[in-house]
């Protein structure tokens, strides 16, 4: 069948359950994250001075590197897999467009060549191609993740043996995936002596998309490494709190309610955007684009958001309470005046981030 998005139509298999098989896949669920990397893509000109090689490391259909092709990118599309290639030389061709098609194991092409972006979007778990993705990447490297049951806790032991790190299931399960992800891809970076800072990492549809400025050099790379810490967490009353360093010394217990803690990471505690990068991504998302209203809220709610390392859920404490949930702005409103900062988050309608603790949030909500 073929399909629209943006200005460039391809040409992909018929789908089942949203593009999952074991043919060449196209997953229309995440146009809203294609729309947004082709945003990314042109932010990134005015960040980037020298960029013009973007490679789609795992281009199955091609639809990622056909549509950076249609916007002046220079282009390698990748894949292993024969009937994928060939795809890709197909939607190019069909859309006017030039671009160098490779059949090969993307980690190989990683290993030898460099690209200023490199888009590493696989079916499950990135870290297969990370290391090779680490030391491709030039100037940007865009990454997706999938797997999101191992890197928010939900499933333990995959999680620790794909991310080398401890998840938990919270109600801030999404962050969580968000800063297991990133806290692995750092660690990766690192052993090359590169230091990633995320300019932008959304948590949306199932499937957590990051991208990351590089950057060279041992004192860069231990000045990311030192963003790295642990969250410890109360199941019982929500409590939690982080602290710095690659060595955990979780409290004995939980302070408010003398509940036993959790201890999750080694997790990313530092921030997870940069909020002009992410603006100037906002202003770069135009109207041909079938998520363009989506993904220019997205944009704008990530851009307001605290960078505090977990969040909380309104309906979660409100259970806790005992009591009905209340509008969200009046929520947040009664934690400003209490003197806390608050912003909503986006990763769900009742999710806010802010600098009180539980108890602070229970006083500001019931005063007196």
């Amino acid at each position: 069948m073929r399909v629209t998005e943006g200005s460039v139509e391809i040409e992909v298999p018929e789908q089942t359950e949203d593009g999952i098989g074991d043919g060449v896949f196209y997953n229309p669920v995440q146009e809203l994250n294609r729309d947004l990397t082709v945003a990314v893509l042109r932010a990134a000109r005015g960040r980037f001075e020298h960029a013009e090689t973007y490679l789609d490391a795992t281009a199955a259909s091609g639809v990622r590197g056909v549509r950076a092709a249609a916007d002046g990118w220079d282009v390698t599309l990748c894949d292993r897999d024969e009937a994928a290639a060939e795809l890709c030389r197909t939607n190019l061709d069909r859309n006017d467009l030039s671009g160098e098609v490779v059949q090969r194991d993307a980690n190989a092409l990683m290993h030898e060549r460099r690209f200023d972006i490199v888009d590493l979007d696989p079916f499950g778990t990135p870290i297969p191609f990370a290391d090779a993705a680490a030391r491709s990447a030039i100037d940007l490297l865009c990454v997706t993740a999938t797997d999101t049951a191992p890197l928010c806790g939900a499933h333990f032991e995959s999680g620790v043996r794909s991310y080398s790190a401890v998840p938990r299931n919270t109600e801030y399960h999404q962050e969580m995936g968000v800063r297991i992800l990133l806290s692995a891809l750092a660690r990766t970076a690192a052993r090359y002596d590169r230091a990633i800072t995320p300019v932008m990492t959304h948590a949306t549809k199932h499937y957590v998309r990051t991208y990351l400025a590089l950057e060279d050099g041992a004192r860069v790379a231990n000045e990311a490494i030192d963003q790295l810490g642990y969250v410890h967490h109360c199941q019982h009353c929500l409590w939690r709190t982080h602290e710095d360093g690659l060595i955990p010394d979780p409290p004995a217990e939980c302070p408010h309610c003398s509940e036993h803690l959790q201890t999750a990471g080694p997790l990313w505690l530092g921030a997870v955007h940069d909020r002009a990068f992410v603006e100037r991504v906002g202003d770069s998302v135009t109207d041909e684009m079938g998520t363009a209203d989506e993904a220019r809220a997205l944009t704008e709610r990530l851009a307001a958001e605290l960078e505090t390392p977990t969040h909380y859920d309104q309906h979660r404490l409100a259970k806790r309470w005992g009591e009905g949930a209340m509008a969200m702005d009046d929520f947040l409103e009664r934690l400003r005046d209490a003197g806390y900062e608050a912003s909503r988050t986006h990763y769900g309608g009742t999710t806010f981030k802010t600098d009180a603790d539980v108890a602070e949030i229970d006083e500001a909500i019931h005063p007196g």
